[in-house]
């Protein structure tokens, strides 16, 4: 018998087998390494121990559980990763008293009760079969409007709110997941007369929804979306996601589509690799996410995308973090929905025709402006230039830079003179924790790097315990202290120690270190340990000599002074 669910999960879990479903990992010796998808890197610093069921980010020291990570990457509270891998692994929870429920998981709830309400207006409701006969007139079968859940919000001020309230949701929790709004006169729905599409976490639970109006209206915005909520953030969401992960790692590419329909139509013809930002720019949540299935991404936007702001900065960001752009050229006026819905084999010549970033961009600028005049071989520098500063790869940015030269017919100096002078908008990622790795080395100190590195040379090579002399333990901290004093029995440690004995002897397996350099080594950790606590000491008398001489306490002065020459004496000779 299992002691809790927790234990029960764990031991019917693989944690390689878990981790692996959302970055690609690589075999290194008994453990497994992956390029981290909690900060920015090239070289893979996050390990996967299977002995041990852990796994650690040298990188940004993030780690431990497989709850840990789900938790990390879905972005989600301990409950809600309990329940992820409970399902994962056939465990069944014990229902809880409602009132214990989390608020996040209440909304889950509202999500899911409002997509089975609105499915049941599109089926039976007059308006809503009106609709779903324009679903299918776009080309949306009977299977897919099932698959997405696709709904109709009825032309009633109060009719999801009635519905919800008499399953004891209060207004206050439909207002705060979205879906009601708090006017002057009450509260009323906030999606009236909308085609509803329901949008989906990487779980395939439902966080918002998006509203497409049935017929246009002047007075009414073609899309309406669920505002930020607890659950759902559009710049953190891809619609589509959750049904296009695998087949983006597989095929190791992803199309970025506009809207919900050229999705929907996409996976319905076979292109499942295929996504949607529905309505705002590449963001660098959005980025990180992807980062984790591929580093190549195909836009199929509308082609007047290259001049707007918010897209030029997301792609820009894109290309900063290391994503490899084409631009699918769709025809002026179309959207992916438009072609597919048309036919599908001609979207996926299109996708198989997309250029790189750098020729879209070439094509677009050549095809404006005039290139034999003075003045628009000016312009199409303008255009140009900026984004060739923005490759990284000097050596491909070369090639740029003499292939505008080329087709320019001038000097590629006088193009590199120019590009010289181009400034360009540093991208950030700020707000997202890429470099929190940098937040977790300045929140620890000197000696507690030393002590972890000595104990990860130690776990190396435990022949070498008795070089350190048991005069230097007491500058050791207790947590070090206690794991030093019983390193010979390791497994009777107290729980306290075990999490940070097993990230450390993972670390331990994975480097590489010659064995003869491993005892200079732990020599110079014992040294620099003791200079450390030597010198905090050293300014600790300091310190009391300037009280004790505010005082004009002779005696204590004198004691204090002798101290200090001793504990200068022992730095000196250490």
């Amino acid at each position: 018998m299992f002691s809790s669910p927790i234990e029960e999960i764990k031991s019917k879990l693989d944690i390689v087998e878990v981790i692996s479903s959302y970055i690609k990992l690589i075999k290194a010796g008994v453990n497994y390494k992956a390029l981290c998808p909690f900060h920015g890197e090239k070289t893979p610093s996050l390990f996967v121990s299977p002995s041990r069921q852990i796994w650690h980010c040298f990188g940004c020291s993030e780690g431990h559980s497989v709850f840990d990570f789900v938790m990390k990457i879905e972005g989600v509270e301990f409950g809600d990763a309990l329940r992820i891998l409970a399902h994962r692994a056939g465990v069944e929870l014990k229902p809880i008293k409602p009132e214990l429920r989390t608020k996040r998981q209440r909304f889950y709830e509202i999500c899911e009760l409002a997509a089975k309400f609105y499915k049941k207006q599109l089926e039976k409701s007059s308006k809503g079969k009106e609709a779903k006969e324009y679903l299918l007139q776009r080309g949306i079968n009977e299977e897919s409007i099932k698959k997405w859940r696709l709904g109709w919000a009825p032309d009633a001020w109060r009719g999801l709110a009635k519905f919800l309230g008499s399953q004891n949701y209060s207004l206050e929790e439909m207002q705060k997941v979205g879906l009601l709004i708090k006017g002057e006169k009450g509260s009323y729905d906030r999606f009236r007369s909308r085609i509803m599409f329901p949008v989906f976490d990487l779980n395939s639970q439902i966080i918002g929804f998006g509203g497409r109006v049935l017929k246009k209206e002047k007075k009414l915005a073609k899309y309406m979306n669920t505002p930020n909520t607890l659950l759902y953030d559009k710049g953190r969401i891809l619609y589509g996601l959750d049904k296009s992960k695998i087949e983006i790692r597989k095929n190791d590419f992803c199309v970025l589509v506009e809207g919900y329909i050229d999705v929907i139509l996409a996976h319905q013809e076979g292109k499942a690799n295929v996504v949607a930002t529905a309505g705002t720019a590449l963001t660098p949540f959005q980025l990180a996410i992807l980062k984790r299935y591929s580093s190549n991404l195909m836009l199929a936007f509308d082609m007047d995308f290259a001049g707007d702001a918010a897209t030029k900065r997301g792609i820009d960001l894109a290309r900063a973090r290391g994503f490899n752009i084409k631009v699918v050229k769709m025809p002026e006026g179309k959207d992916p929905a438009d072609i597919i819905s048309k036919d599908a084999k001609e979207f996926g010549k299109l996708v198989n025709n997309s250029v790189s970033i750098l020729d879209f961009h070439f094509q677009n600028a050549f095809s404006q402006f005039d290139k034999k005049t003075a003045e628009g071989k000016r312009k199409i520098s303008n255009v140009l230039l900026p984004v060739i500063k923005g490759v990284l790869n000097k050596i491909e940015q070369a090639s740029w830079v003499q292939e505008l030269a080329t087709q320019l017919n001038v000097r590629e100096k006088d193009i590199e003179i120019e590009l010289k002078k181009v400034k360009i908008e540093e991208v950030s990622d700020s707000g997202l924790e890429i470099n929190n790795f940098q937040k977790q080395a300045a929140k620890k100190t000197k000696k507690q790097v030393l002590e972890e590195r000595l104990l990860t040379l130690l776990l190396k090579s435990p022949q070498h315990l008795s070089s350190v002399d048991k005069e230097i333990i007491p500058y050791f901290s207790s947590q070090t202290q206690e794991i030093v004093n019983n390193f010979e029995n390791l497994d009777k440690i107290s729980t306290e120690f075990s999490n940070i004995i097993n990230t450390l002897s993972l670390k331990a397996e994975v480097e590489q270190i010659e064995e003869e350099e491993i005892l200079s080594e732990l020599k110079f950790c014992l040294k620099e340990i003791k200079t450390v606590e030597l010198k905090k000491k050293l300014d600790d008398v300091s310190l009391q000599i300037r009280q004790a001489e505010q005082e004009q306490d002779i005696k204590k002065i004198e004691d204090l002074n002798q101290e200090f020459n001793q504990l200068t004496k022992k730095i000196i000779t250490n």
